[in-house]
Formats: C-alpha cells, structure tokens, sequence
C-alpha cells in the first residue's frame, strides 16, 4: 500500500501556477513569454479555433497585446491563422513539442501493457495522468470495450479536486506542495472551496486507510472512478492511475472489490520503475 497522507491542514502556500500577472518582483521572470504561454494555454480541447477577441477575455489580456502576440506565434508556427474566419488555431510547432514531452514519459510504455489488461478486467477507462496547474492531464489511456462513452483520450484534463486521478494525486504529492495547491483551489473558487475541501480531505482519509481514493458522481454526475497515485522516479513529477467508467456500465461495488486490489497492486509495480 502507498506511503499514508497525513491530515490535511489549512495553510497558505505558493501557488501552485505563476501566472504572467502574479511574476510581483522576480526579475527573472519574462513577462512576454508567460503571455504567450498562457495564450497557447487557453486553447481547449474540441476546440476549432479561437479569434483575437475570445484569446484577450480568456487570457485577460488587450486586443492590441494579443493581437501582436498571435502575429508572433503565427510566424514562429505555433499558431496557424485561419484567414476565412479571422481566427487561430495551434500550429504544427506546439504539436511537435507535445509530441516530444510524451516520448520522453517512457512510463507510459512501461504502464501500457497493465492498463490494457485492467481495462479488459473492469470493461472501464484506465488512465495514467500528471497534474497540470489545477487538473490533471491524461498522458496514456485504455479502454475496456464499453468504456469509450466517457470520451477520453491522451490530452483530456480533469479537475484535481474533483476527479479521483486528481484526489490520489493530492494523496501522495509532499505536504507542501499539497497545501500550495489547495491554498490556490481557494483563492480562485471561494464559492465551491468548501464542498472540494470537504472532498478533498475525505478523499485523504481514504487514501490512509485503503490506499485507493474514489469519484462517484463528483467529476461527473454518471460516472463512477477509483484511483492510485505513485511516484515513478527518474526525475518524474508524482503520477496516478485511474479506472473509472459511467456507472450504468460499471457498478461500484465491483469497481471497489474486484477493480481497487488490482489497481493498487498495478499502481506499486510502477512505484520507483523509472529509477532513483
């Protein structure tokens, strides 16, 4: 069973995210690179393209600056103009450096196979994802043959509050860090905060006794999910697995008897396989 989450505890921290507005006096930090960074951010998936003007209220930024920045982004191949419509939408350039950061994850390669066999067992969705800012994003998904209602795929984020990726995440991740994160949480929904603390800290709780955290109807009303964090070494950030799927195809009691021993198990094959 993982290593136990102690208790969590209300307390300030970094932000998990600095944002191009957030820089305060780091005079290393390059405020026009954060800027478009943050403009190639705000593309979601599904997604088209985007005009000037839903880049500026997405990013909170002036026409005039984004403007100049999608010129530059354009020209550098990052963005691709769309001049029927006036719009943008990522380049071959963000492509090739997406591409390049998951070849460099050969855990996925090394996880596969288990997934695979996971997602057969529970007929579910099993992902492997890394946390991105306030989510987690997919880097390797399987499915198990019913499994591709819940449509997600290598690049699909889901909330780290909500989500039981997220939550077996939280479970693992340092102490600070943790409270960074959730300090952060905070500060941008002080509406919901206190329903996902709540979740949050239930989601601890269960970690220490079961070594598992679940999901049922919290990311999404009609879908069920278990999770497992685990650290794979080599320098790697914390990563977790899930095995989830709506629940009109997977009943929690199997997901939680059957599913949860397997996944746990799976989960510390994993643990340190990178290397120190």
């Amino acid at each position: 069973m993982p290593a136990a989450a102690p208790p969590m505890r209300a307390r300030p921290g970094r932000p998990a995210r600095t944002t191009a507005g957030e820089a305060g006096e780091d005079r290393h930090f390059i405020t026009a690179l954060a800027r478009g960074l943050e403009l190639l951010s705000c593309f979601r998936r599904g997604e088209e393209a985007l005009a000037n003007s839903e880049i500026a209220l997405r990013c909170g930024l002036a026409r005039s600056t984004v403007s100049r920045l999608t010129h530059t982004l354009t020209r550098l191949g990052y963005l691709q103009a769309m001049p029927e419509s006036g719009s943008y939408r990522l380049g071959t350039a963000t492509i090739a450096l997406g591409a390049t950061a998951l070849a460099g994850l050969d855990v996925r390669r090394i996880a596969r196979p288990g997934m695979r066999e996971l997602a057969a067992f529970s007929n579910a969705s099993v992902g492997l994802g890394v946390r991105d800012r306030l989510g987690m994003r997919y880097v390797e998904c399987c499915r198990g043959e019913a499994a591709i209602a819940l449509n997600i795929d290598v690049g699909s984020r889901l909330s780290l509050c909500r989500s039981a990726m997220g939550r077996a995440y939280l479970a693992i991740c340092d102490e600070a860090e943790r409270e960074a994160i959730l300090e952060d949480v905070r500060s941008v929904d002080e509406t919901a905060w206190p329903r996902l603390r709540e979740g949050v800290e239930r989601a601890l709780a269960e970690y220490r006794e079961t070594g598992c955290v679940r999901s049922f109807g919290e990311w999404q009303p009609t879908v069920s999910s278990i999770a497992v964090g685990f650290r794979p070494g080599g320098g790697l950030p914390p990563m977790s697995i899930n095995c989830g799927a709506p629940t009109v195809i997977l009943d929690e009691g199997f997901l939680l008897d059957e599913v949860r021993p397997r996944l746990i198990a799976f989960a510390a094959s994993l643990e340190g396989v990178m290397g120190s």
